[in-house]
């Protein structure tokens, strides 16, 4: 008799993910990429979201795996605004680690189209667990075009293009399909909203407990939550709060108390990832060791490095004497000899290379020093090993390459708390349209 009451479950796609009593990480531009996203695990989020990647933007590039870290990489050459004097630098839109995110990486996409949706989610569907609409940022840079939160005003739009991508995406791929949208004005809107985009085929809805013209200065607005998770519950929707969430233990909380399935940390995670362990795990770490293995990250995935010194430049304590060293820094070698983080001074010249970076150093003009950091970095870590009685771990050999990006013989070698890197399957019709691409 219970089973007969029980409440309604959209079934979970073989290759997707089930959001339920999951505590997350929120899609964050600029905050979002991919060394955020491993921090994040790393320090026990359940499922991370992606920045929101406008799907004309993805559609065209290229899929690559860099050969010296296994990382998937969607790249596209810019046109150059037409001068053909000006040499092509390709670029990288989007990376992905198959090794830290199979089965936990949602890739949000900005779209106002379900034509252009559907043609985009296809490149990078065989890699992730999910495809998330965004439609609540409220930023010019997603509403002019009539994305994000411009959505919210035109629901048989968001609907269309939710049901194109569960249609033509969703199912063919065997992974879930949702949307994250912000409250309304009023509880009813809202209501009439959700009712609509929960019939469409999506297996989970984030709402962002504020309306499009509140900041996230303005506190969360929590009173529509339980009308919002009371409609998904009936329809079989997992449903996941955002707004004003700070750590696993209060997002743990707050999912008792309004009945929601899951919680979404943003802010609180670009300062300090380790947000994401509980008390009893031992709560939040010194900023010091999150910097440091956010660091390690980022040169290990060869990120930006102008994405990496704005995350820095959060992470570490304005008032802090190392902020303002930081702030100076042009390279990753800066940003290591100046923290202090003498055995990742190695990594870190290879990835300047790499990047195209080592003659911008503020340390240029003494290359004698900087030989002599990193042979030193060397020397200690040998003694240390010797003095622990651990033998120095042999690389990870270079994955596979299967398409595209410069071969070097100095890789990054993989991670060691990750497991072997595993491609997913990308199906022939997505196959093609990259060689068209390329």
């Amino acid at each position: 008799m219970a089973s007969l009451t029980s409440p309604p479950r959209v079934p979970i796609p073989a290759n997707g993910v089930d959001y339920r009593g999951k505590i997350v990480l929120a899609p964050m531009v600029r905050s979002g990429e991919l060394p955020s996203r491993i921090l994040a695990l790393k320090y026990g989020a359940d499922l991370v979201w992606g920045p929101e990647t406008v799907d004309r933007a993805m559609i065209g590039t290229a899929r690559r795996v860099n050969p010296r870290n296994g990382t998937i990489e969607f790249t596209r050459c810019p046109s150059n605004g037409g001068r053909r004097d000006k040499p092509f630098e390709e670029s990288i839109l989007y990376r992905i680690d198959p090794a830290w995110e199979k089965k936990k990486l949602i890739f949000q996409i900005g779209t106002a189209s379900p034509e252009l949706a559907v043609e985009a989610a296809k490149l990078v569907a065989g890699d992730v667990a999910g495809i998330d609409v965004n439609s609540g940022c409220p930023k010019p840079f997603s509403t002019h075009a009539g994305m994000g939160a411009a959505l919210l005003r035109t629901p048989d739009k968001l609907c269309a293009i939710l049901e194109a991508l569960v249609r033509d995406v969703g199912i063919p791929y065997q992974i879930g399909i949702s949307v994250k949208i912000r409250i309304l004005s009023n509880a009813e809107q809202t209501e009439q909203l959700v009712s609509r985009l929960v019939k469409t085929g999506i297996t989970g809805l984030t709402v962002h407990c504020r309306t499009t013209p509140m900041r996230p200065r303005e506190k969360a607005i929590r009173d529509q939550l339980r009308m919002v998770a009371s409609v998904c519950r009936n329809a079989g929707v997992a449903c996941i709060m955002n707004g004003d969430v700070t750590s696993r233990d209060e997002g743990l909380a707050l999912m008792e108390e309004y009945g929601v399935d899951g919680a979404m940390i943003a802010t609180a995670a670009e300062s300090n990832s380790s947000c994401f362990r509980s008390q009893e795990d031992g709560g939040l770490l010194p900023w010091r060791e999150v910097v440091y293995e956010y660091l390690r990250s980022a040169i290990d995935s060869e990120n930006r490095f102008g994405n990496t010194k704005y995350l820095l430049n959060i992470m570490i304590p304005g008032k802090d004497k190392e902020f303002k060293d930081a702030k100076n820094a042009k390279t990753y070698f800066d940003c290591c000899h100046l923290l202090k983080f003498d055995d990742l001074m190695p990594k870190a010249l290879q990835v300047d290379e790499i990047l195209k970076l080592s003659d911008k150093s503020i340390f240029k003009d003494s290359s004698d020093a900087r030989s002599k950091a990193v042979q030193n970095a060397l020397e200690n870590n040998e003694t240390a090993r010797a003095a622990s009685g651990v033998t120095a771990r042999p690389k990870s050999s270079s994955p596979v390459v299967t398409a595209g990006g410069p071969i070097r013989a100095n890789f990054i070698p993989i991670p060691t708390a990750k497991t072997d890197h595993v491609d997913a399957p990308v199906p022939e019709e997505t196959l093609q349209k990259q060689e068209l691409a390329v």
